[in-house]
């Protein structure tokens, strides 16, 4: 065993038995490394990664590796998503150095923690070369090495800071059309998506096309966002038996996933999926949104009303080896073994055939012709079809929970837990469904009992009843924006006003005033060899972006014009940047936010709550909603609750209309014909 057994991280914890020395990211550590004057092996993945596995057994688990490493480095391992910043200044060194990226992320670095070699995956004959080579070069020319680092160390501080926008112009919405129009060049018109594999879901991407499309009147925009939703929800990517989505599929089609199902992937989803349905009450995305939060509920909530992260990949087979995609897939003797003589229908709905064969004589479901197609070629009516679809789909999965499960990753990470909880926050106002929000509720009443410290501090990780590692960027900005949303979905200000708090404790301890963004890792905290401003959407948001828009929406409520100021500068300077919009999608929101359409509703009177779920069920991205069913001290509205009558309030600009009565008149309104 080496020092990794005393972790809590499910992806350190599978190391803790290799032959190599492994240490765990810590001043300890690192120590040891200048005190040795040792070259440092930093080896960062996490517990679903499934090349990650494949270099530990063909590597890590070796006995002539481990005396390679053991002898000449000091070698860490590092879980990403424990330690999202470590990962993200020793990416930046390996897209520097090779102009890609990936997991697992290795790196060689001088004592002082400066990279001087890195890449992804390798071979475990090519590992060992490169290691020997390096400590070599390090033993006989080490200046070779030391002017390398620092020249790389340069380029790793100034990669990502964005500069200043001189210009004073104000930045006008009606300049994001000729980046969406570049942007459409890149759809699928197909498959949805964009036009290449491997192929990732970017909900944000579509969130925001959706919203510009419905805002614009686009019918293509809004069409190219229905296809991807449809064709994402028929392929193999989501897990039409269980529910939830895997992380991304390896083809155009959507088919092959890549098996594991992140928390942070399917929280997305979910808030995706229900904006739509807000949009079309298309019963497809109602059963997504049901199938996934059955399955999160069932496969990913603990007793804490926490989430945990993941499930692998990788899962035991028949024979009885780790195999990617093992509990998913299907061989065809199975289903015919199962269905019977619905096999045939059933063949031609899920494409047991070329199309949905994937290999080794298995294969992965996958829908291409409507459901009325098929029903028509079998002298079925749709309803008939669908009530046998869901009839296979409880068999299937009645047998695969025969089959030994995927490894699950049980920590739970704040900001992945916020982003889940606003996907449960979205559905119950797309759905009405009381349980979800009762479920938004405990997990949020976990955030603040368990991973907000009484010193002020958001923890980042949680496991076993315990929280670990002092919180990043993205922890306080995901809370901050599913804390506002619970208050959107409930009324209670609690939660808006705990927003503000930890929005305010951002300002203190993560804005850099010169910059005028906020840094990853608070000022006051651990510090690596450059700091890190994350500013690009990626499959997640970049937590400058998301507190840009959290700034924005409390600026309104609090009538605070520093939080204006503070967001609108940050997409000032954004906006010169913007070249890919798929980038900047969050950005684009917040600059969405500045046209004419945009509007705050006001909801003021002893039946607010009621009203403000059937305002929340109506499809209005460019609406800010708030109200109370009491007097209420929230600066927008102050003054506005009648004891009397229901009131409601629409405002634009900082001014509002006088108010009126009718909720149908309200909503008509508020609509984008």
């Amino acid at each position: 065993m080496n020092e990794l057994q005393h972790e809590t991280s499910p992806y350190l914890l599978q190391h803790a038995n290799n032959p190599i020395h492994w240490k765990a990211w810590n001043t300890a550590s690192l120590a040891t490394a200048e005190n040795e004057n040792k070259l440092i092996i930093v080896s960062i993945g996490y517990s679903a990664c499934h090349w990650c596995h494949v270099m530990e057994h063909e590597s890590f688990e070796d006995d002539a590796v481990a005396q390679v490493m053991n002898s000449d480095f000091i070698s860490i391992k590092v879980d990403r998503e424990e330690r999202p910043d470590v990962d993200a200044v020793y990416m930046k060194a390996v897209q520097l150095m090779t102009k890609q990226g990936g997991w697992p992320l290795n790196v060689v670095c001088l004592p002082d923690g400066r990279p001087v070699w890195g890449g992804t995956y390798f071979k475990k004959d090519n590992w060992m070369d490169i290691l020997s080579q390096l400590q070599d070069m390090y033993r006989s020319t080490p200046e070779r090495m030391i002017d390398y680092a620092g020249k790389l160390h340069q380029g790793i501080q100034i990669l990502g800071i964005v500069e200043k926008n001189p210009s004073e112009e104000k930045s006008n919405p009606n300049n994001i059309k000729p980046l969406v129009e570049k942007w459409s060049k890149s759809f699928d018109w197909e498959f949805g998506g964009y036009a290449r594999a491997p192929k990732f879901m970017m909900p944000n991407n579509y969130l925001f096309l959706q919203r510009y499309g419905y805002q614009t009147q686009s019918k293509d925009l809004l069409e190219f966002v229905d296809l991807t939703l449809t064709r994402m929800a028929h392929g193999g990517l989501f897990d039409t038996v269980d529910g939830g989505f895997s992380r991304y599929s390896v083809d155009m089609r959507w088919h092959v996933p890549h098996f594991e199902k992140m928390l942070y992937d399917n929280g997305q989803l979910i808030s995706l999926y229900s904006e739509a349905y807000k949009r079309t009450h298309n019963p497809l995305y109602k059963e997504v949104i049901e199938k996934t939060l059955t399955f999160i509920e069932r496969e990913l909530l603990n007793k804490d009303n926490a989430f945990f992260s993941a499930l692998d990949a990788d899962s035991i087979n028949e024979v009885g080896l780790l195999e990617e995609g093992a509990f998913y897939v299907w061989k065809k003797e199975q289903l015919q073994h199962l269905l019977k003589n619905d096999f045939d229908i059933f063949t031609e709905l899920f494409n047991v055939n070329d199309f949905g064969f994937w290999e080794h004589d298995n294969y992965v479901l996958i829908q291409s012709r409507p459901s009325e197609d098929i029903a028509s070629q079998f002298g079925l009516t749709e309803n008939e079809l669908l009530e046998k679809k869901k009839n296979w789909e409880q068999q299937l999965f009645t047998e695969r929970e025969k089959r030994p499960k995927p490894r699950l990753d049980d920590k739970s990470l704040t900001s992945w837990n916020a982003i889940m909880l606003k996907g449960y926050i979205d559905a119950y106002k797309a759905l009405g469904n009381e349980h979800y929000l009762d479920i938004a509720k405990k997990n949020a009443q976990f955030i603040i009992d368990k991973q907000w410290s009484p010193e002020g501090f958001l923890w980042h990780s949680y496991k076993n009843g315990k929280s670990t590692i002092i919180g990043f960027l993205e922890d306080y900005a995901f809370v901050i924006e599913a804390f506002i949303a619970l208050y959107q979905a409930t009324l209670e200000e609690t939660y808006l006003h705990q927003a503000k708090q930890l929005t305010d404790y951002c300002l203190e301890h993560f804005y850099d005033e010169e910059k005028q963004f906020f840094t990853f890792t608070a000022r006051d905290g651990e510090q690596l060899i450059a700091p890190h401003f994350e500013t690009e959407d990626n499959v997640i948001p970049a937590s400058n972006s998301v507190m840009a828009n959290n700034l924005y929406v409390l600026s309104l409520l609090f009538h605070n014009g520093y939080y204006e100021k503070v967001a609108l500068q940050m997409l000032h300077h954004m906006i010169p940047n913007m070249d890919y919009a798929s980038a900047y999608s969050n950005w684009l929101n917040l600059w969405l936010n500045q046209s004419e359409d945009n509007k705050e509703l006001a909801i003021c009177g002893k039946k607010a709550i009621e009203n403000t779920q059937r305002v929340n069920s109506e499809y209005m991205p460019h609406v800010i909603i708030a109200g109370t069913s009491k007097v209420s001290n929230l600066p927008f509205l102050e003054n506005r609750f009648d004891e009397e009558n229901l009131l409601f309030y629409i405002c634009q600009n900082k001014n509002c209309l006088l108010p009126n009565s009718s909720l149908e008149d309200t909503i008509a309104e508020l609509k984008i014909d």
